[in-house]
């Protein structure tokens, strides 16, 4: 009896301890991430053919893609997810970082015409709050196929000046085949890589019966991708080169301060942007520096990531995020990166992420009038002789460029 007793103590720890392995194992995968988010939200998954390439949409988040995997469900997912806020089903009335690859968000952030202000107070922390139009309130799903979703919402928002605005929103996001992440990007061929491609189309439409007006404030449409950070990730953003006269400079990297030269650094047509998780800190491009394309390489999992945008010809105008009341409101950038860290020595990072984003230019939209923003994103893996003819060929540097910038 003590033997049958001992023998069963024996499987019930060798089953306790191989059921830990398996956990452990799928933690962090694309499987592991579907039924998380599954058990706290209305998340499904769109396939690109051959169900390799996987994305995850939650219309509970805005219709936001909140992780992606290009070589099936047991692979990792690339996009950055707060697994305990979301499991602890706490609802904060200032900013949930639930995470995310395509997130939408409204802009203006700071000035006088801030979403993320309320009126007459300071612009610090303490009274900044993410609007619950973009943070909190789910979009309808209005189609779904295997590959594609097309999501809409339809609300009211004011401003640091008590403007109000009547939106509606659409999103439509889709994932990509490989035919079409070849023809997107200007590829012949993946070289025997691994890819996944998936874009969202973001259209606000004036459903007021009074146009916009620049003295009132104006909105872009503003998408960001939060992304796992790596001591080695490097964010590379080209840009046109010139002169400060006639261009502006470079980057602006005056969000949160000035950025450590061993953080930040331009050379040759490239920008380069420690993507750690380690210093928050923010850059960006204004739009005539900067180019139709942005992205990161992570030398540990050897994956290259990849935004596009719709990029207007002709220059435009974006909203400035800057945290006080501005001159030039309208004088903004048009893509920045963010990297997360503490705030100060006493306050946890929101993450740690860090983010590429897109914007629209602003638009003094009439009734029923629209502007629409698409914003794109890849992920590429493989090996790097062969991922640095994709950023030779994508943003005109060598692959070792980017893993040397800052090694002294």
């Amino acid at each position: 009896m003590r033997n049958c007793i001992f023998l069963l103590l024996c499987l019930v720890t060798l089953f306790a301890g191989c059921q830990k392995s398996i956990n452990e194992k799928m933690e962090g995968s694309f499987k592991h991430d579907i039924e998380f988010l599954q058990k706290y939200t209305d998340a499904f998954v769109l396939k690109a053919p051959g169900e390799q390439s996987q994305i995850i949409v939650i219309p509970e988040y805005q219709g936001r893609i909140m992780t992606s995997t290009l070589n099936g469900e047991d692979a990792p997912g690339f996009g950055w997810i707060n697994y305990d806020l979301i499991e602890s089903r706490e609802i904060s009335d200032r900013f949930n970082a639930y995470g995310g690859e395509d997130r939408f968000w409204l802009g203006p952030e700071g000035g006088q015409f801030s979403l993320y202000h309320k009126p007459g107070g300071p612009f610090n922390l303490d009274n900044w709050f993410v609007p619950p139009q973009v943070d909190r309130i789910p979009f309808k799903v209005e189609s779904r196929s295997e590959r594609s979703a097309k999501m809409t919402a339809e609300f009211s928002i004011s401003n640091y000046s008590n403007t109000s605005f009547k939106v509606k929103v659409e999103r439509e996001v889709s994932i990509f085949s490989e035919e079409e992440i070849l023809s997107n990007l200007g590829l012949k061929s993946l070289e025997n890589c691994s890819a996944v491609g998936f874009q969202s189309i973001n259209t606000l439409e004036n459903t007021d019966s009074i146009p916009w007006s620049k003295d009132k404030g104006l909105m872009s449409l503003w998408i960001l991708g939060m992304y796992n950070p790596g001591d080695n990730v490097i964010i590379v953003l080209p840009y046109y080169q010139g002169g400060i006269g006639s261009l502006g400079a470079v980057v602006n990297d005056s969000y949160f301060g000035e950025v450590p030269a061993n953080r930040l650094k331009s050379s040759r047509g490239v920008v380069y942007f420690k993507g750690d998780g380690k210093y928050r800190s923010k850059i960006g491009l204004n739009w005539m520096r900067a180019k139709d394309i942005l992205g990161s390489y992570d030398p540990d999992q050897k994956v290259l990531t990849i935004v596009k945008y719709n990029k207007p010809e002709e220059e435009s105008e974006y909203v400035k995020a800057m945290w006080e009341i501005m001159d030039e409101p309208y004088n903004g950038d048009v893509i920045n990166s963010y990297n997360d860290g503490k705030p100060d020595p006493d306050t946890d990072p929101l993450g740690p992420f860090y983010e590429l984003e897109t914007s629209s230019p602003v638009s003094e939209l009439k009734p029923e009038e629209q502007v629409t923003h698409i914003h794109q994103t890849y992920h590429i893996q493989g090996d790097e002789k062969q991922l640095n003819h994709f950023t030779e060929k994508l943003f005109n540097v060598k692959l070792q460029n980017i893993k040397d910038a800052f090694i002294h």
